[in-house]
């Protein structure tokens, strides 16, 4: 099984629909975290809907379009990255996380993102390495900035929120800033 040290009690493994109880048991310890940060599709709220969204991007995966891989923390699944769109046809992808608060501050999402972008430059070709997020979620600019990702600009209003409508920050790094 594939596994990837990412400090010497984390790992970054593939997330499949077989994880779903682990999936939601990390969801429901973060939901209240994360809820205004992510959109409500990838938010599970049972075992059938946490199995689904797994089973989306396990779709997504074979289809070379996409895929999410957990953050295992001492046996326990406390977070993840994914992309939420990979086209190397395009040469874009979008890259993205979560985490649950008591995995914060180790470094956990930001090693986990260069593993899997590291792979989408170097294995798949991918130029463009994207990086969304809603306009002030400080923590997830930061793992930009730590990725060297630059701001490209924002997105006026361009997500509908329970509040109303949200900016969307855009940050990206291309191939040759990546492997420089």
């Amino acid at each position: 099984m594939f596994a990837h040290a990412l400090t010497d009690d984390a790992e970054l493994r593939p997330l499949s629909p077989w994880h779903a109880d682990d999936f939601l048991a990390n969801l429901d310890r973060c939901r209240e975290h994360i809820s205004p940060w992510v959109g409500a599709s990838f938010v599970a709220t049972d075992a059938e809907s946490a199995r689904k969204v797994l089973q989306a991007y396990a779709d997504r995966w074979a289809r070379d379009d996409g895929g999410l891989w957990g953050i295992w923390q001492r046996g326990t699944l406390v977070g993840g990255v994914l992309f939420v769109s990979l086209s190397t046809a395009r040469g874009v992808c979008e890259a993205g996380c979560w985490l649950e608060p008591g995995a914060e501050g180790q470094g956990l999402v930001t090693r986990a993102a260069r593993v899997i972008i590291d792979w989408a430059v170097r294995e798949r070709g991918i130029h463009r390495v994207e990086w969304i997020t809603k306009a002030g979620n400080d923590r997830s600019i930061a793992v930009a900035k730590r990725l060297g990702m630059s701001r490209d600009g924002v997105l006026r209003g361009a997500a509908a929120t329970p509040e109303g409508r949200a900016d969307m920050e855009v940050w990206s790094v291309l191939a040759p800033e990546w492997t420089a």
